[in-house]
């Protein structure tokens, strides 16, 4: 299993980014999958899930209205499209796939089996 993530760079706040994260090593379309980040100096946060067909979209919610989590899976490829970045937004964000049997509403980061390696995302003016 791998993920790789990119996309992330420096915004000012008010920017967009979009993160994807390529999978392979495995049945990309079967896994629930999400994205978490970690800011400086705390622990890993869960930001937004995404089920198989991607009909199903979470988010918490300090991004709701302002990130956008989809799929294609004849891609390989997860996506976060995020708009109206805060300075609060800065954070190494990881996508990570839920193990499998775990639902697709999981927030507990307990439930992810398989992490990428991040990209860094910074807002500042």
């Amino acid at each position: 299993v791998q993920l790789v993530e990119s996309g992330g760079g420096m915004v000012q706040p008010g920017g967009s980014l979009r993160l994807s994260c390529v999978a392979s090593g495995f049945t990309f379309s079967s896994w629930h999958m999400s994205w978490v980040r970690q800011a400086p100096e705390k622990g890993p946060e869960w930001v937004s899930g995404i089920n198989t067909g991607g009909g199903s979209t979470y988010y918490a919610d300090s991004v709701k209205c302002r990130f956008t989590i989809s799929r294609d899976n004849a891609k390989n490829t997860l996506y976060l499209q995020m708009d109206s970045l805060k300075p609060e937004n800065k954070a190494l964000y990881y996508c990570a796939g839920l193990k499998p049997g775990v639902v697709d509403t999981t927030t507990d980061l307990e439930d992810f089996g398989s992490w990428g390696q991040g990209t860094q995302v910074a807002v500042s003016s």
